[in-house]
């Protein structure tokens, strides 16, 4: 049977009227309606970082818990499909899909994927715990620790529609995505009454972030191009112009949802470093639960020393998989591996968002080398009061 393919300038515009219509829909109907205080039963939280900042890491924190369904960057379909166009372009597009996976219609992947499809059609799908156990999957239970390559062997054929099936039996839906530059892009979701939306912003120091890119310079040669709009075409980031755009969204995110922001982020908000999660993994942790509804248990307190106390950083090959490491040396290999005339382009390029986000410059390479010398600051308690905020302003 001949496929049919569909341009992606046809799927965008689809996709754009759609959300269009949807929007004026919502907005006459919730006119008439009362709004209601009632939230979801379901808590949805979404995990927003960059590439190399450790979000694979946390969003493992979270796939693992056995009350989460969880999903790694699911919007990496969208960018596949559209890689001619640019990251602003393509951000209506990727909040329409993350909305509905967390309502767990799983029917919006139809644009982006083969029609007839198993679980392994899905990027990452192994990372999920979720899809490597009941209902999903019939070879772990929900309580299992997995691994991905224990998944990858054994559940890998059953059908896509397993995906929506166990989403609709948990109380948690969880993503991590890496594909959002702007907060306000996310207001139609913190707003829809259908959503009960948590926000987890991760971060980490640019020049770890750089060390742990030059890992991984091919994997990111598309994705680098839709962030620098080159139409299509691969690069690599050599002059760090990816690494400005990074560091610019996280000063956006941080300060919107920091410096008098909506009131509907009351509560729904929470900054974390990944210098203090490795540092401090239990406490670090357990505040991440806490803000996500959840409760840590006796197996998982035990793999999390387990993955944060290994030995040495890990081996290149294994850049995007989640293994036992030193997570502290992790954190600070930069300071080894990078030169100095590196580190001062990188500290140029994002001054602004190691000054936002609580981390040291440094003059020279002996303050680099210098291990002894701590470059992660004591997080500054927020100036912001909700208390003083006043909606009307």
């Amino acid at each position: 049977m001949a496929r049919i393919r569909i341009p992606s300038t046809i799927v965008i515009i689809f996709v754009t009227v759609q959300t269009g219509f949807l929007l004026f829909m919502y907005a006459r109907y919730s006119s008439f309606m009362p709004q209601s205080e009632e939230k979801p039963s379901q808590v949805h939280i979404l995990i927003l970082s960059s590439w190399r900042s450790g979000s694979s890491f946390v969003g493992q924190l979270f796939s693992q818990h056995p009350s989460v369904f969880y999903l790694m960057e699911p919007a990496w379909h969208v960018w596949v499909k559209m890689y001619q166009n640019n990251a602003k372009v393509l951000h209506m597009a990727v909040r329409d899909l993350v909305r509905s996976v967390f309502l767990c219609d799983m029917s919006v992947f139809d644009a982006y994927m083969p029609w007839k499809r198993n679980l392994s059609d899905l990027f990452q799908w192994a990372a999920s715990r979720a899809l490597c156990s009941a209902p999903a999957c019939d070879s772990f239970q929900r309580t299992d620790i997995t691994s991905e390559m224990a998944c990858k062997t054994l559940c890998g054929r059953y059908p896509f529609s397993k995906v929506e099936e166990a989403c609709k039996t948990y109380s948690h839906v969880v993503i991590k995505e890496v594909r959002f530059f702007d907060l306000k892009v996310l207001y139609p979701l913190l707003t829809d009454p259908s959503l009960n939306l948590k926000i987890i912003h991760l971060v980490r120091d640019p020049r770890a972030v750089v060390k742990s890119r030059e890992q991984s310079v091919k994997a990111l040669a598309r994705d680098n191009g839709i962030v620098l709009s080159t139409n299509g075409t691969k690069v690599e980031d050599s002059k760090y112009k990816v690494m400005q755009e990074v560091c610019r969204s996280h000063v956006q995110i941080y300060e919107t949802a920091t410096l008098k922001p909506p009131n509907f982020l009351k509560d729904r908000y929470l900054m974390v470093r990944f210098e203090d999660l490795v540092r401090e993994p239990l406490s670090e942790i357990s505040e991440m639960y806490k803000f996500a509804d959840l409760s840590l248990t006796p197996r998982l307190k035990s793999w999390i020393y387990n993955i944060t106390h290994g030995q040495g950083p890990g081996k290149k090959k294994e850049a995007f998989k989640i293994t036992s490491r030193d997570a502290v040396s992790v954190s600070q290999a930069w300071r080894n591996v990078l030169s100095f005339q590196k580190v001062k382009k990188i500290q140029e390029v994002c001054k602004g968002a190691i000054n936002i986000l609580g981390y040291q410059l440094v003059d020279s390479e002996k303050e680099q080398r210098d291990l002894t010398l701590d470059l992660v600051l004591p997080r500054r308690q927020n100036q912001f009061s909700w208390s003083s905020f006043n909606p009307k302003h």
